[in-house]
């Protein structure tokens, strides 16, 4: 015969939430106890030393950056269409762009102006000629520009 004054045992709901309270009230006395407690093992952080070297000319070395490949892109030229218009192009649609015919094209590297040059084709392939390179200061000049 069950005893009166012996609870129903706990829902295995009830006893993992019962476990998390007591993991939580566990961890804030842990908390709690290190905010007390003096710091006793603070060092100074160790830091490497960032001077240079004598002997070694990785700083002036371009060499480390040659094999980087980048973007290099031959702009014909731009224009501004609506989209109806976009939308109306097939095959053999013309695209009217603001650049002239005949006018050096824009050599650009990672979207930067770095040339100018013309078409050519070489081995059944179109190629360019770079005629103008653009240099920093007119690079420079061109960005506070734009």
């Amino acid at each position: 015969m069950p005893d009166d004054n012996t609870a129903p045992a706990p829902s295995a709901d009830e006893q993992l939430s019962a476990d998390w309270a007591a993991a939580a009230a566990h961890t804030r006395t842990e908390t709690a106890s290190e905010l007390q407690s003096p710091a006793e093992h603070v060092s100074p952080a160790p830091f490497a030393n960032f001077a240079p070297t004598t002997g070694s000319t990785a700083g002036n070395d371009i060499n480390m950056i040659l094999d980087i490949p980048v973007q290099l892109t031959v702009e014909l030229g731009r224009t501004r269409i609506p989209i109806k218009n976009i939308l109306q192009l097939a095959q053999g649609s013309v695209v009217e762009l603001e650049a002239m015919a005949g006018e050096p094209m824009d050599v650009l590297v990672n979207g930067y102006l770095i040339a100018q040059g013309e078409v050519v084709v070489v081995n059944e392939k179109f190629g360019i000629r770079l005629t103008d390179i653009v240099t920093p200061s007119e690079r420079m000049r061109r960005l506070s520009r734009g």
